[in-house]
């Protein structure tokens, strides 16, 4: 710290938004061994894709949050320009097709949606009367819904909804009246039957299995018996590291990517489940706080924004290994495998201790 300028904002660094993100790195870390079949190789490429992930993250924190306002749109406009080119340039994988290829470096432009859209919202409406007019809610509503169905068509079902939840949260902390979230939400339930017959014959298969497993259980239910099973089989203490047979006997499919949060409950138990649930909502309290904190409005709007996501997807990730979502392919955050999701999640929450090393300046 001697090091530092009085007015140098690093000596206003956050541990404790800090910490709980270095202790989810540091699990992601050995439960991925264990999931990843004691593949020293998947733990030591994981760790590099998390050095470059803090990179963001440190970079994030050491911008401005009013650069990253006026730099808001711009970003905006080239993600979707990216989403755009997906289908015409991207390469497929798993039914779908979602990655752009630059040379050595592949990426998922949906991921870096789910950070840029908050951004682009938040500083939309920071210039905009409180609360939003109604056609400036029909223009956050044009914002949003152009990304959400660009990612829906690709298809990631998954993806999308989050990406629309994102703008919606913008709008609920910028004040929109309650009257439009129901408005919209009659409009959801009503446009369900048509939509039935618009999902693919596997997203079908998904809600049929996440309503009754049991039905087609080598099938569409067999994800989420198996997950079950193992969480159910952790008991209080686990089963120990490296000892959950689910994971190391193979039953367990996907386990080091979106399943990841079962092969922790099975090894480690009811304990290690609720240690890591504390982790996330330490993580997330702190966000709101700093959002609290801030000054100005786009500080407040984007570190609420991103801090409530978060904790979204952390729910709908646990709620889909254990039973109570259908599985839409959301990875656990901070924990799970992955690269472009990584990135995504550590860039948005540098951003969110930017806001709190300058209290909103």
């Amino acid at each position: 710290m001697a090091l530092l300028s009085p007015d140098s904002p690093w000596r206003r660094f956050d541990w404790p938004y800090f910490l709980p993100i270095l202790g989810l790195a540091i699990i992601s870390l050995i439960v991925l061994y264990s999931a990843g079949e004691r593949d020293a190789g998947l733990v030591l490429g994981q760790s590099a894709r998390m050095s470059i992930a803090f990179g963001a993250f440190f970079l994030a924190a050491a911008i401005p949050p009013r650069l990253f306002a006026l730099l808001a749109p711009y970003l905006y406009a080239g993600t979707l320009l990216l989403l755009v080119l997906v289908p015409l340039i991207g390469s497929s994988g798993m039914g779908a097709q979602r990655w752009i290829e630059l040379g050595p470096v592949t990426i998922q432009p949906s991921e870096i949606m789910k950070l840029v859209l908050p951004m682009a919202l938040a500083a939309f409406l920071s210039h905009q009367d409180y609360p939003p007019k109604p056609t400036v809610l029909a223009a956050c509503l044009a914002i949003i819904l152009l990304p959400t169905g660009l990612v829906m068509m690709q298809p990631d079902l998954g993806t999308s909804v989050l990406i629309g939840a994102s703008g919606l949260v913008i709008l609920f902390l910028a004040g929109a009246h309650w009257g439009y979230f129901a408005g919209l939400a009659a409009l959801v339930l009503a446009a369900l039957p048509p939509a039935w017959y618009m999902l693919h014959d596997y997203q079908r298969q998904r809600v049929l299995g996440f309503l009754n497993p049991e039905a087609d259980p080598h099938g569409s239910g067999y994800h989420i018996i198996q997950s079950k099973i193992a969480i159910g089989s952790g008991g209080m203490t686990g089963k120990g590291w490296l000892n959950g047979t689910q994971a190391q006997l193979d039953f367990l499919p996907e386990r080091h990517t979106d399943f990841i949060f079962a092969v922790l409950s099975e090894e480690f138990g009811l304990i290690g489940g609720v240690a890591l649930l504390s982790l996330y909502l330490l993580l997330t309290m702190r966000g709101l706080v700093i959002a609290f904190r801030s000054r100005d409005i786009y500080s407040r709007l984007v570190a609420g924004g991103i801090s409530t996501i978060f904790f979204f997807y952390v729910v709908i990730n646990i709620g889909m290994t254990t039973g109570l979502m259908p599985v839409v392919g959301v990875p656990l955050p901070l924990v799970s495998f992955g690269g472009s999701s990584l990135l995504a999640l550590l860039g948005g929450l540098g951003l969110v201790m930017g806001v709190s090393m300058r209290r909103g300046r």
